[in-house]
């Protein structure tokens, strides 16, 4: 046992160098992850045609990819509980981003014999697999990062590690279309295994090549604790219920001929209704149920569930609507021209995000205001520059830069406090969805795509509102939040459904009802911390 003389050293050695080696290949990890997830919009379209699927069922690579998060989650909660100790503290988060890299690499390279066999379950169970992976790196990822170097600077690496992220969303797309389509601007008749079997085994190499890295750095910290493990015995099996329901439902849409639409809303109430029944007997009494008992985690857990959902639908279905005639272009766009699109809505989102970490940093008032204006203008920028390096024409692109001055002044208003600021994007995300169902052509594109800026920084807000007052449950709430990651499993085929049934036009009602939720949850969460004695608000203005 060797981790508590490690924990020593640390402690004592104030000014550890980073270790810029490390650091370099975990970024390069965060890059992928947000690769990825952003080019499944890319990938979404081209399966729909590729294996002529309805706008449901081409969904349902976002089901499998963001269910998998669910699953992996609750999986090591579970058995950790059972154990009686945190398994991933007890192996090292060396070792479970490893481990996590290994199962992405299965993954992956399971997309190409799919692909090779022209079998869409195949390539589901393949992306599922990838994610599963994804969904332990995640995990141990962040706190390893702010072990790689002085724990004085770990929000800085946290930072530039997310940046990274955000800019792998930004290419993703971009890339993906370069390898399905041959160049992002000429139209290509077929898109041939070979070039989707070239893009998955450049992924599982880049994976593989990461994790024999970190298998053959001897230096690098094991970041191992023995920090007490709170099991829930009563959350565990609210968790549990849950996941039989789901899965019942959807037995029940397989074996059926039950429209998918009312499946859906079936699932929606039964994670609403579990949760807030939770909340609800954990309340009476508490004994057994953890951080269940805690109203503000319950809201934190939709919030995230919402939120995510709200991210990945506006873009899942971006594709689907572009293409549509008479949306855009008379025709409806072609398949390889939607990437520029997409790029510029994950664009926003590291636009965003870059703005959101001006507060790390030590800076004056009038430097920190002077960056909240040149920040999120230069990230525009850097997008036009890769979109323009790719050869996409730009032009349409351009007069974006109108929304982001709205989203500066939306920054500005929020004043980097969590539940302000998630009340004013939801609300501008609320209205952005309804100018974007109203209108047609680049206005309503426009509209569509600002919605990431208005995703951009939820997470943050909602997590640290979430965990708030949480004392020793604060880890157990941390991983209950992620679990709900499972809101991009579910609202993304939810839309999908209504599309089919009435239009993908209008199916965006989904997204504007999503952001009006999110605000009604901005209000809940400071009027239940307020009643704890929490002005949240105040207390971690400038901490996200």
């Amino acid at each position: 046992m060797s981790q508590p003389n490690e924990a020593i050293k640390l402690t004592k050695d104030a000014k550890i160098k980073t270790n810029g080696g490390a650091l370099a290949s975990l970024a390069l990890v965060f890059f992928f992850w947000g690769f990825i997830a952003a080019s499944n919009s890319i990938f979404i379209p081209f399966c729909k045609s590729h294996f002529h699927l309805s706008q449901f069922e081409s969904q349902l690579i976002g089901s499998s990819f963001y269910g998998a998060y669910f699953i992996g989650s609750l999986l090591l909660y579970l058995i950790s509980s059972m154990v009686g100790y945190d398994i991933l503290n007890k192996i090292g988060y060396k070792k479970g981003i490893i481990l996590g890299l290994l199962i992405s690499v299965v993954g992956a390279l399971g997309i190409i014999p799919s692909a090779n066999a022209n079998s869409f379950p195949a390539i589901l169970v393949s992306f599922f697999i990838v994610a599963l992976g994804f969904s332990l790196q995640q995990t141990a990822a962040q706190p390893f990062a702010i072990a790689l170097g002085d724990p004085a600077t770990g929000s800085h690496r946290l930072n530039l590690t997310g940046g990274v992220n955000s800019f792998g969303t930004t290419l993703g797309p971009i890339i993906v279309s370069f390898f399905l389509f041959g160049s992002v601007n000429a139209a290509k008749d077929k898109v041939t295994v070979t070039n989707i079997n070239n893009l998955y085994l450049i992924v599982a190499s880049v994976f593989l090549a990461v994790a024999i890295f970190f298998t053959l750095s001897k230096k690098l910290p094991d970041g191992k604790n023995d920090a007490k493990f709170e099991t829930s015995s009563k959350a565990s099996k609210s968790l549990i219920i849950l996941t039989a329901l789901i899965i019942a439902i959807i037995i029940v849409g397989q074996l059926t001929n039950i429209q998918k639409v009312p499946l859906l809303i079936a699932t929606l109430i039964v994670v609403f209704f579990t949760l807030f029944y939770s909340n609800n007997r954990a309340i009476r009494n508490n004994d057994g149920w953890g951080a269940m008992k805690y109203p503000q985690l319950v809201y934190g857990m939709i919030g995230i569930f919402v939120y995510v959902g709200t991210e990945v639908t506006i873009d899942n279905n971006f594709g689907a609507l572009l293409k549509t005639p008479g949306y855009l272009t008379q025709m409806g766009l072609d398949e390889d021209k939607i990437s520029k699109f997409v790029s510029l809505y994950w664009g926003s989102l590291m636009i965003g995000r870059w703005t959101g970490a001006i507060g790390v940093f030590k800076l004056s008032d009038v430097g920190k205001k002077i960056a909240m204006i040149l920040v999120p203008l230069i990230a525009f920028w850097i997008v036009m520059f890769v979109n323009l390096l790719y050869g996409n024409n730009i032009m349409e692109l351009l007069p974006y830069a109108n929304f982001i001055i709205v989203a500066i002044a939306a920054f500005f208003y929020g004043q980097e406090k969590p539940a302000k600021t998630l009340l004013t994007l939801s609300i501008l995300g609320a209205i952005s969805m309804l100018i974007a169902v109203s209108l047609t052509g680049i206005i309503s594109v426009y509209a569509i795509i600002f919605g990431g800026l208005c995703c951009s920084i939820m997470w943050p807000c909602i997590f640290s509102l979430g965990v708030a007052g949480l004392g020793k449950y604060t880890s157990q709430g941390s991983a209950f939040l992620i679990m709900m990651i499972l809101g991009g499993a579910v609202i993304p085929p939810f839309q999908g459904a209504l599309g089919d049934a009435f239009g993908m036009h209008p199916s965006y009602i989904v997204a504007a009802c999503c952001f009006a939720i999110l605000a009604f949850l901005a209000i809940k969460l400071k009027s239940v911390l307020k009643a704890q004695g929490l002005d949240f608000d105040a207390q971690v203005a400038s901490g996200h």
